[in-house]
């Protein structure tokens, strides 16, 4: 009767694990353009990019039950060409999405005996995105561990059984009583969110004339210049080595070292994030929200080609920027919606994306260095999380918070690679 690891996580939101749940079961279960084996083996590829064996075992498990042929399961070798061409765009979307172009569309959808409809293409796409962006939360709130992390209690990963993923949605009647018991267990000292508010209310009380440039510059001075986008990500250690100084994931825990049998679901494991930078702008360029929005573009054209995906994936965008269960640290008059959007503009920031209308500034004065390496790696490098960074990025948050801020940082990362994909997709078809 336990739910299952990640709905335990989400729990601590009911109104968000709902939304999430019900985008989840469509994709997986309901009608669409993909065969049910092949969706599963889609989620399979996706995963292993990140070496996130929870979310591998439970789609190979799904993958069997929707009739797979169980030689797929042997590696991409032995998958029908249709399906391994899917490898390049998940490679790129998983770790570099700005690199993605018409051309990779193109190649998908040109007519021959394994060509993809476009109505395929998008449903794959949704899938990948979906995938990786649920890796980092499964790293990040310490679901793919076999011990629970420091602060996060005893969390095992359940053994598949018969219980489907999406089958755990009969959990929500125990949403109240699990809130109730998580809410006990992650009591923190109000006077450990001082520092926190004093940088929010710091962005308030400055005057407008402040020196941007300067701020980055001591910002990229500090992360000894990493050359990150626009500076904003100076903070963050080497992409290299985001937990730099920091315990590195034992091989003995069974995450890194037993996820190597993983490698036969991917090619090219080498290829991983790099800093997006401006300097690069002759090969990429930023990503402009105000030319090619979710809002605006991406919603309608990925709604058109698989219907009604865009309501279900824009309610749980919106879930999740209104969530009220979690007080963000609102404390003493400080207002959460500038702390979320913060985190959530320094995750787009990362991939590229950039909004005309926001203050970088503000990225730096909210979010501490430790605190913008951990998202970044959970966002960018999810399989390097491990427990003490959890334990050190996160001392000011209530449990349901931190739950909140991953939650945050899988829809960031779901939306940063679905703007890119669709925006490809629209190019190829004007």
């Amino acid at each position: 009767g336990r739910l299952e690891a990640v709905t335990q996580q989400m729990g601590y939101h009911p109104q968000y694990l709902d939304s999430f749940l019900k985008t989840q079961h469509y994709l997986m279960h309901m009608d669409g353009p993909l065969p049910f084996d092949c969706r599963h083996y889609i989620a399979i590829m996706a995963a292993a990019r990140h070496q996130c064996r929870y979310l591998v075992n439970l789609h190979v498990l799904q993958f069997l039950r929707a009739g797979g042929d169980p030689q797929w399961l042997r590696g991409l070798e032995f998958i029908p060409p249709k399906l391994r061409n899917l490898n390049e765009i998940n490679k790129i979307l998983a770790h570099r999405p700005w690199l993605i172009t018409k051309e990779h569309i193109e190649k998908l959808l040109k007519i021959s005996e394994w060509s993809w409809s476009l109505a395929e293409l998008v449903h794959a796409v949704v899938l990948l995105a979906h995938c990786h962006a649920l890796a980092s939360f499964v790293f990040g709130c310490g679901c793919e561990q076999d011990e629970g992390l420091g602060g996060r209690g005893s969390l095992k990963p359940l053994s598949l059984g018969n219980q489907c993923f999406c089958e755990a949605t009969a959990g929500n009647s125990y949403s109240q009583e699990l809130l109730r018991i998580n809410r006990k267990r992650s009591l923190d000292s109000c006077m450990e969110l001082d520092s926190l508010r004093e940088r929010m209310q710091r962005i308030h009380v400055e005057t407008e004339g402040r020196d941007e440039m300067r701020l980055l510059q001591q910002d990229r001075e500090e992360g000894e210049g990493q050359g990150a986008e626009g500076g904003v990500q100076g903070g963050t250690e080497h992409c290299s080595d985001p937990s730099a100084g920091l315990s590195p994931l034992a091989d003995t825990d069974g995450v890194v070292t037993g996820a190597t049998n993983l490698a036969c679901y991917m090619q090219d494991p080498d290829f991983g994030y790099q800093d997006f930078a401006r300097r690069d702008e002759d090969q990429t360029q930023v990503f402009r929200v105000q030319d090619y929005s979710w809002e605006d573009h991406g919603f309608s054209l990925v709604n058109r080609l698989y219907s009604d995906i865009g309501h279900l994936l824009d309610e749980k965008f919106r879930m999740v920027d209104g969530l009220q269960s979690s007080a963000m640290a609102k404390r003493q008059g400080c207002e959460p919606s500038v702390f979320k959007r913060g985190i959530w503009n320094y995750i787009h920031c990362m991939f590229g994306i950039r909004y005309d209308d926001y203050d970088y500034a503000e990225v730096n004065q909210l979010l501490e260095r430790m605190l913008k390496v951990y998202i970044k790696t959970v966002t960018c490098y999810p399989e390097k999380t491990n427990s003490e960074m959890f334990d050190r990025f996160w001392k000011q948050f209530k449990h349901s918070e931190k739950v909140h801020v991953n939650l945050l940082i899988l829809e960031a990362r779901m939306q940063a690679e679905l703007l890119y994909a669709l925006q490809a997709i629209t190019q190829y078809m004007i």
